[in-house]
């Protein structure tokens, strides 16, 4: 369902010169507020679909949670939720949403079938 709303939304997967421009293109993407010197991350831009990020906020819950097989997504989050912090968990969930919708737009215009432990099983080569 997720890649359906997708695909939908998308329509050109090539009218974005990078993977991570689908990350903003969704709303993922954390806004700046530069003053001076310091530049504090904010809250995510929420522009783009509604629907769309709703679902892969959604997914991003569904990988997080104890159901979901082990994934290289997964793992990504547990980091983000393992360095503590009073919203530690929620960043993750946004995170692994914003991985998701980058690897969703990978994944399409390569055509490449998903691998869930792809980094780690490259990490395990280069070791050997």
């Amino acid at each position: 369902m997720i890649a359906t709303a997708y695909v939908l939304t998308i329509e050109d997967p090539h009218r974005f010169r990078k993977s991570r421009d689908a990350g903003c293109f969704v709303g993922l993407q954390p806004g700046r507020g530069n003053s001076g010197e310091s530049e504090p991350q904010m809250h995510i831009s929420k522009e783009g679909d509604e629907y769309l990020r709703t679902l892969l906020v959604q997914g991003a819950h569904y990988i997080l949670s104890p159901f979901e097989e082990d994934s290289d997504l997964r793992r990504c989050g547990q980091k983000f939720a393992v360095r503590g912090g009073k919203n530690a968990k929620k960043r993750a969930v946004m995170a692994v949403a914003r991985k998701l919708a980058i690897l969703l737009h990978r994944l399409w215009v390569s055509g490449e079938v998903y691998e869930p432990l792809r980094n780690s099983q490259k990490a395990m080569r280069a070791v050997a």
